[in-house]
Formats: C-alpha cells, sequence, structure tokens
C-alpha cells in the first residue's frame, strides 16, 4: 500500500507560482494520498510551492529584530544579553522535510499527470532544495546525518535502531552538497524565471560556489592552532587543511561559471554621480522590475503573501501604521563604507567620522554634507540624517548644542520638543535614549528592504519585498577570495579584477593591492542587512576577534552618531549642525558591549534529538 502524503494545501499558498492560481481557488485537502498528489498535475506544483515556503533559514525580512544580535542594527528595546549571537538561534534541523524531498523524488519517479520535461526539472528543483536545506543546516551544526534518498517512516514494533543514522562529518556535509548541487545544475533550466523565485542551474552553481567557500574558509582558519578545542575526534566539526585548495578552486570555478556564462549582470547607474550610485545600488537589492543581480530569493506577493518589514521599519515622521521605528543602524556599520576619495591606507577599511568632540566639535551645513563623500552603497542602503525615503526629507535631530558663557552644551528633550523661541528641540524621529518606544537610538535608519509602494507600510497590506538569498555580486566576492586565497599574493590581479568589478558598480576606487582584510571589509558593507555577515564571520573564524566583549575595543561596541542643531545666537555658526558619537550602552539601551568566543561558533547538538538518535555525537563547548 502506498504511503499517505500529508499535503496543507493552505500552506502551499504561502508561495505561489504565476500560474498556480487556480489552485489556490480550490477547496482544500488536507491530506492526501500519493497517487491523488501524483496524478494531478496541479497539486504535484503546488506541493513543490510548500517546499520553497518552508526553506527560509537564517535572518530573514519577516523577522528583523533577529539581526539586532550582530553589529549592523539594534532595536528601540533594551536589551542585557550577555552574548549578542545565540549560538542556536539560526539551526535548522528539519528531518521531516528531508522526508518529504524524498518523497516526493520517489512519487515523482511514477507520475503520468507530469511530463517527462518537467519532470526532469521538478526533479533538479528538489533536488536543489534538499541540498539548501544541508547546507543551511551544516553551516550551523556541522556534519548532520545524511540520509541521501532514503525514506524512513516508522512502524510499531520495529528495530528503532534501523532509523538511527549517525551524523557526517563536516567534510562529507559540504561534499555531499556540493555533489548534490552539481547534480541538480544538470536537471535545471539556465533559463530565469519570475522574479527569480525558483531554482534553476544558475542557483545551484551559486549554491555550489558558496558551499565550496564555506568549506575552504572552515579548512584555512578553523585550525587547531588558533581553535584547538574546535574539534570532534569523528570529523563531525573540523575540515582537514588538505582540503582546503580543491574547495577554493571549487568555488572559484563555479563562480567563474555565473560570472562569464550567466545572464546575470552588474547594474550600473544612469550617471556618475553620488545619487545615482546609492540609487542603483538600492535598486539592484530591492527593485524586481528590471533587476539584473538578483540570482534567487523568497519572492512576496500581495495579497495574502506579503510581510511586515516596511510596516516595523518605516521612521516615525513617515509611518502608515502602528509598530514602526523598531531598528537603528548602528554607526559601526555606517563608517565601515569608505570615503569615495579614500587615501590608499583607507581603501577597503572602516574610517571613523572626523566630528571633533562636544566641546570642540566640527561644523556642518547640513546633516547630509557628513556622508555624501562615503561610498554611495551607505546611501543605497541606509537613511542617514536629512536623506530622503519616498520623496519624503527624514528629520533626524537629538537636541540643540547651545553656546552658554562660551562653552558647549547639549540640551535634549522629549520627542517633538522645542524651546521658548519655538526652535526644535529633539524631532519626532529621535534619535533618542530614554524609555520612549519607537524611536530612533543611532542617529540612522535602514534603507535596503523598506518597500516604497503605495500602502506597503500597512498591518493590512504589508510589503511585497522579496527576500534575497544570492545575488551575482556574491560570485565577484567569492571569485575574488578565492582566486587571493589560492595565491596569496596581494597583487593577485584576477582577484583584484573581481573585486574591482563590484567596487567600480559602487562608484568607488579601484583596489591597488589585496588582502584578507579587504575583502572582508567588501562583504560588510555589499551584502549589509541581507543575512550574510553571521555566516561569513564564522567560516573566517574572525566573529571573536571583532566582538570581543572588551570595553575598550571600537568594534565591541554599539554606537551612534547624533545630529544636533547649533543655537548660538551671534555667532557664525548659529543654525548649523553638530555630530557626538554616543555609546549605547552609557545610554542604559544595551548593557554590555558585543561578545563572541569560539563556543557559539557551533550550534548545540539537541538533547531530545540524541536521546531520539543515541548515535548523534555532541558538539564543542557543549
Amino acid at each position: 500500500m502506498r504511503k499517505r502524503y500529508l499535503f496543507a494545501a493552505m500552506a502551499a499558498a504561502m508561495f505561489a507560482f504565476s500560474s498556480c492560481e487556480g489552485f489556490l481557488d480550490r477547496k482544500p485537502d488536507t491530506l492526501l494520498t500519493q497517487d491523488q498528489t501524483f496524478g494531478d498535475p496541479v497539486l504535484v506544483k503546488s506541493v513543490l510551492a510548500n517546499f520553497y515556503g518552508r526553506i527560509t533559514f537564517g535572518q530573514r525580512i519577516d523577522n528583523g529584530d533577529e539581526w539586532a544580535m550582530l553589529d549592523e542594527v539594534i532595536t528601540y528595546d533594551n536589551n542585557d544579553s550577555e552574548f549578542n549571537v545565540d549560538r542556536n538561534k539560526w539551526r535548522p534541523y528539519d528531518y521531516t522535510l528531508v522526508h518529504d524531498l524524498n518523497q516526493f523524488l520517489q512519487g515523482i519517479q511514477d507520475s503520468k499527470a507530469v511530463d517527462e520535461e518537467t519532470k526532469i526539472a521538478y526533479i533538479g528543483e528538489v533536488r536543489y532544495i534538499r541540498a539548501w536545506l544541508y547546507f543551511c543546516m551544516g553551516r550551523g551544526l556541522g556534519g548532520v546525518p545524511i540520509v541521501g534518498d532514503q525514506i524512513f517512516n516508522y512502524t510499531p514494533g520495529m528495530d528503532i535502531t534501523t532509523l538511527q543514522v549517525p551524523r557526517s562529518t563536516e567534510e562529507e556535509l559540504y561534499d555531499y552538497v556540493i555533489s548534490e548541487c552539481r547534480e541538480a545544475a544538470k536537471l535545471l533550466t539556465k533559463s530565469t524565471n519570475k522574479n527569480s523565485a525558483r531554482a534553476n542551474y544558475w542557483v545551484a552553481k551559486a549554491l555550489e560556489a558558496r558551499a565550496a567557500i564555506t568549506a575552504a574558509s572552515l579548512a584555512t582558519y578553523n585550525t587547531t592552532a588558533a581553535h584547538p578545542q574546535l574539534r570532534t575526534t569523528g570529523g563531525e566539526v573540523g575540515i582537514p587543511a588538505s582540503r582546503a585548495k580543491d574547495y577554493y578552486e571549487t568555488a572559484l570555478a563555479a563562480s567563474k561559471d555565473i560570472i562569464e556564462n550567466g545572464p546575470y549582470k552588474l547594474m550600473k547607474a544612469s550617471d556618475n554621480t553620488p545619487k545615482a550610485y546609492a540609487d542603483n545600488f538600492y535598486k539592484a537589492v530591492c527593485q524586481k522590475d528590471g533587476n539584473t543581480e538578483v540570482i534567487w530569493c523568497r519572492d512576496y506577493v500581495s495579497p495574502g503573501q506579503t510581510h511586515g518589514f516596511t510596516t516595523n521599519n518605516l521612521p516615525k515622521s513617515i509611518e502608515q501604521d502602528t509598530g514602526s521605528d523598531r531598528l537603528s543602524v548602528l554607526l559601526n556599520l555606517v563608517e565601515a563604507f569608505e570615503p569615495i576619495n579614500a587615501t590608499e591606507d583607507q581603501k577597503g577599511t572602516s574610517v571613523p567620522f572626523e566630528v571633533g568632540t562636544p566641546s570642540n566639535p566640527k561644523f556642518f551645513e547640513n546633516t547630509t554634507d557628513l556622508f555624501m563623500e562615503r561610498d554611495p552603497r551607505l546611501m543605497g542602503s541606509i537613511i542617514v540624517p536629512g536623506a530622503t525615503f519616498d520623496s519624503k526629507v527624514i528629520e533626524l535631530q537629538a537636541g540643540q548644542l547651545r553656546k552658554e558663557g562660551g562653552a558647549w552644551t547639549e540640551l535634549t528633550a522629549d520627542r517633538n520638543s522645542h524651546d521658548s523661541e519655538g526652535r526644535l528641540i529633539t524631532a519626532n524621529n529621535g534619535p533618542f535614549g530614554g524609555n520612549q518606544r519607537e524611536i530612533n537610538r543611532t542617529g540612522f535608519y535602514i534603507r535596503k528592504y523598506l518597500d516604497a509602494t503605495p500602502s506597503a507600510g500597512t498591518i493590512g497590506r504589508g510589503s511585497e519585498m522579496w527576500n534575497v538569498y544570492f545575488r551575482i555580486a556574491e560570485a565577484y566576492l567569492i571569485a575574488a577570495e578565492a582566486s587571493w586565497e589560492l595565491s596569496r599574493n596581494d597583487g593577485d590581479t584576477e582577484a583584484l579584477k573581481y573585486i574591482n568589478e563590484v567596487r567600480s558598480r559602487a562608484g568607488i576606487q579601484p583596489l591597488n593591492t589585496i588582502d584578507h582584510k579587504k575583502i572582508m571589509h567588501e562583504y560588510e558593507v555589499e551584502f549589509a542587512f541581507e543575512g550574510h555577515r553571521w555566516w561569513n564571520l564564522k567560516r573566517w573564524m574572525e566573529a571573536s576577534n571583532i566582538w570581543t566583549g572588551e570595553q575598550t575595543v571600537r568594534s565591541s561596541q554599539r554606537l551612534g552618531l547624533w545630529p544636533y542643531r547649533v543655537v548660538a545666537p551671534g555667532d557664525a555658526n548659529d543654525g548649523k549642525w553638530v555630530f557626538i558619537e554616543k555609546n549605547m550602552q552609557d545610554l542604559g539601551l544595551w548593557r554590555r558591549p558585543l561578545k563572541l568566543t569560539d563556543a557559539q561558533y557551533y550550534s548545540e547538538i539537541d538533547n531530545g534529538w540524541i536521546n531520539n538518535n543515541p548515535k548523534l555525537v555532541k558538539n564543542p563547548y557543549q
């Protein structure tokens, strides 16, 4: 007898393909046999759609608060966590989905309702989805049980040990993902699809490149000398250094295939002005129509398939519904965007802003002046004081800097407060460090992923903004990284060629030399808020070097930069602007610096999993 196939039709509606509208109007059945499912081409496609809806792992656009664990943003709420990254936060371990994917692969083989060409394409998509699932499990856990195409079903009285599979080694995990990506690519079309929502050949190659560069990095940087405890005796955690070269070569070949042969291209600005470069970068990530950079995403469509990112993160002054102003961007990220005319030693580095001190400030005519000469990706990713979104100026003013008795003093108050002369003290948007909610904390808002579509910021409609997984820029940076790692030559012409293509698209000067720190920097500014930061720092084992938890280490602090209006009648600087750096810890918003240790690089193997499968071994520091 065929097994019954559990299929929640309403769940499939979360992710509809363009040709599925008819199915979504049908009365749903909640439990179908395999014969029923694979005897109806619409049901088969809807099951596939359901799979796509179940693989949004890691940082997600529909849960922006999770980003506050890193050095990109904070929420307006206080937080007293000792460690900024919860080692188990992004820890999928979904063998129910593995079972369902394998059952689909078995059932589709015998289906008479699906033609052979479509059947091959579906098999390619499902094998890709399975590879993505294993990659997302393995990047946090290390080696996990690999069951291949087997379908495990429990029946009362059976020998339970037949269902217990030991963990693979971490090396085997990445080899399996890479192999499955290659096999899936053979079955997938090289054509693009609507909004890049489904896997094709290039999506499989993008995952192959990312998996290979991850494995190569772990083999290179998770060494026994630097991290002696991050190993298990069976290799479930830890990749031999001897495999690094092979993995880097794989990453380079896969990324070059995408760059040289794929349909995706870096988008070019309309002119050479900083504003044009900034707007072009925002469009390269956020605009669906005419986009040539996005390779794969989790798409959203109204009605019924939207999210609240825009509702939650619009500035208070332009909110469309309740619950706005949740996230504030940290100065740590803002100052990572280097000057457009950077000196040679500033290229590829974070450069603090020159703003003087509260007692000896530097004055600016406009709040945007400080930021206009930075890498335009800053203005494409972040709303700085005085910038616009949806054609509306975003006013940020923490207070007044007043000259009294020849000395400068700060004056702050509640939002929308004014002095006796009617001059604004603190803006509706803030920034502000007190107990008020839904107010900016740092002086900066997210622009990337905000949706200017009418009503996208309302609870009733929500936003259709996609959640991007892969962009062509990543292929360029992987190619640059892999090439440099293989040569370890700071003048590597191939590595420089690839990284400078991305920098040229951004409107900044090319690098003349390249090294590990410059590669790390380029990933940080290119992929801010896109879910790369933690996984990149993990594979390089750099998070513990950056987030030390020490009060004196700048990279460990959660910093803001507050704009103040100068009130000094008779002074030449009256009416101008100054900026004062603020530490969120000093304001009582976040009580400890960012901290990470080796113990957090790998998630825990849950005790419940071990109870069900005693063949699992625990991870280091567990």
